[in-house]
């Protein structure tokens, strides 16, 4: 899906404060949104949590920073982290080239998946939500 240049893949779930999560078998993958890297801008520095730190669901887990804002990043689901993205410690601007592939943040094994997607958007939804923003 596109919304106004936006790019919103189908096949992951978002939340309002712009956060996506990938299920991969048993972990899940999660970065920040097309919009939220756009609206940034030039991301210069990402502070995320290290492996074997447990985040917690909606609870702030680490920064990204532009030259223009310092931004925090809430976990979208809680779980230990198992892998971080290491190449943003050297390349922090591929969040703005590709958020959802290259520019992913941490892969974590969830503790509460079942019950914590339910208050996760889908596509559908987060369009509709990103319709309302930016019509403001």
């Amino acid at each position: 899906m596109e919304i106004q240049g936006y790019q919103i893949p189908d096949d992951l779930m978002y939340t309002e404060e712009h956060e996506w999560a990938k299920q991969e078998g048993k972990t899940i993958r999660i970065g920040i949104t097309d919009y939220a890297a756009k609206t940034l801008n030039d991301v210069v520095y990402v502070s995320a949590p290290k492996v074997s730190v447990t985040v917690e669901q909606s609870k702030p887990m680490g920064t990204v920073e532009s030259i223009k804002a310092v931004s925090e990043v809430y976990a979208p689901l809680s779980g230990r982290v198992v892998e971080t993205n290491g190449a943003l410690d050297f390349h922090p601007e591929l969040i703005n080239k590709s958020p959802y592939v290259e520019g992913w943040l941490i892969v974590v094994e969830p503790l509460n998946l079942s019950t914590e997607r339910k208050s996760l958007l889908d596509a559908k939804a987060y369009t509709a939500y990103l319709e309302t923003l930016l019509q403001k």
